[in-house]
């Protein structure tokens, strides 16, 4: 959902046309006041906001968004015919994420739009991590080395799992033991030494990646220094 807030009715519905044109869901208001009871019954993806506006003006609608914990992050374009770089400073210092001068063209204006989007997206984490020969796929809940299947415990997969995810970095037992016994307490750190042998073991010559660190914990690197405990 995108929220124009433009009280130019010709420049309003070339918007919300364009937008929507594009396969956007789009709601468009003339005044602050109908904006703002919009944005208390739901918040949109995207707001493109004029700035002059009849009584509160975008400036002070940007500032009271932008100075909401949870609206911060919330991409705004603003879209005005006050074209002087002062203008454009002000609007991008006070918290735009974009500042588009009238009149405009537009494809731009939906270029625009789709990078703000973008740019908020949620990053997306990875189903596949892949170190050599080994293999994780997440979406499948499998483990292959050379393609040949590995058969691992929970633990072992979570434990292979936060390796993959830290390649060439070390990862400390007690990060160990956070992410994969969570809060259990009972778990000792040698347990964690314990399932790194079988994991390497499961592995067979690929094992030989999951390095020790000493007194640290472990990394999964090219370099091949196992120091067992």
């Amino acid at each position: 959902m995108i929220y124009i807030v433009e009280d130019d009715a010709a420049i309003r519905e070339l918007e919300q046309y364009a937008l929507q044109s594009s396969g956007y869901d789009v709601q468009s208001f003339e005044s602050s006041e109908s904006f703002w009871q919009a944005m208390n019954a739901a918040v949109p993806e995207l707001i493109i906001l004029d700035v002059m506006l009849p009584g509160e003006d975008g400036f002070s609608i940007l500032k009271k968004l932008r100075n909401t914990p949870s609206l911060r992050r919330l991409p705004i374009i603003m879209v005005t015919a006050k074209s002087s770089e002062l203008d454009t400073v002000r609007g991008l210092d006070c918290g735009a994420d974009d500042y588009i001068t009238k009149p405009f063209g537009i494809m731009e204006f939906l270029s625009r739009v789709r990078a703000a989007l973008r740019r908020s997206a949620p990053e997306e984490k990875t189903n596949v991590y892949a170190f050599h020969e080994i293999l994780l796929d997440n979406a499948r809940h499998i483990v292959t080395v050379n393609d040949a299947h590995i058969d691992l415990t929970y633990k072992e997969y979570s434990l292979l799992r936060l390796l993959l995810e830290n390649t060439n970095l070390v990862v400390t037992r007690e990060t160990i033991l956070q992410v994969v016994w969570g809060t259990d307490i009972s778990v000792e750190s040698r347990t964690v030494d314990m399932h790194i042998r079988t994991l390497r073991k499961k592995l067979g010559d690929a094992g030989k990646y999951i390095c020790t660190v000493r007194k640290v914990g472990y990394k999964l690197a090219d370099n091949e220094e196992e120091n067992e405990e």
